[in-house]
């Protein structure tokens, strides 16, 4: 139960601003139980699901605050921002990517994104990378 606590934790956390990564803990726990990886990945897809929520909502308290104010200097998240003007949406299939991604989840809340889209894009994303990576790991222990 530790384990599985700790990935969704990780997966979290890594989805957020933070910078941190889940996914040396997930293979490790793969190559450990074999057995459970469809388990281990709905577990660290949801915690990374979770983490992207928590940006979505910064954004839109940022949007609704001065706080949006206080980033217009920010030339990452400026950079960020223009991209997501350009490709709305889409740019959330890219949720997944490192140093990115999680800027990006932070944009679609800035920008008003809709909740559901939101969620059902970056579940797709996010999953989908979990799912390639736990297919790699099972087929390298093979």
């Amino acid at each position: 139960m530790e384990a599985y606590l700790s990935l969704f934790a990780s997966s979290l956390v890594a989805a957020t601003l933070i910078p941190a990564q889940s996914e040396a803990l997930l293979v490790g726990l793969i190559v450990y139980q074999p057995t459970q990886v469809a388990l281990l990945i709905i577990v660290a897809s949801v915690g990374n699901v979770l983490g992207a929520l928590i940006n979505w909502m910064l954004g839109r308290f940022f949007a609704q605050s001065a706080g949006k104010r206080m980033f217009k200097d920010s030339s990452r998240l400026r950079k960020v921002t223009s991209w997501y003007e350009r490709f709305g949406w889409l740019t959330l299939l890219g949720s997944w990517l490192p140093i990115i991604g999680d800027p990006l989840t932070f944009c679609a809340g800035l920008m008003k994104e809709p909740l559901w889209r939101f969620l059902l894009i970056v579940s797709f994303a996010k999953t989908g990378r979990y799912l390639v990576l736990g297919w790699l790991t099972v087929s390298s222990l093979s």
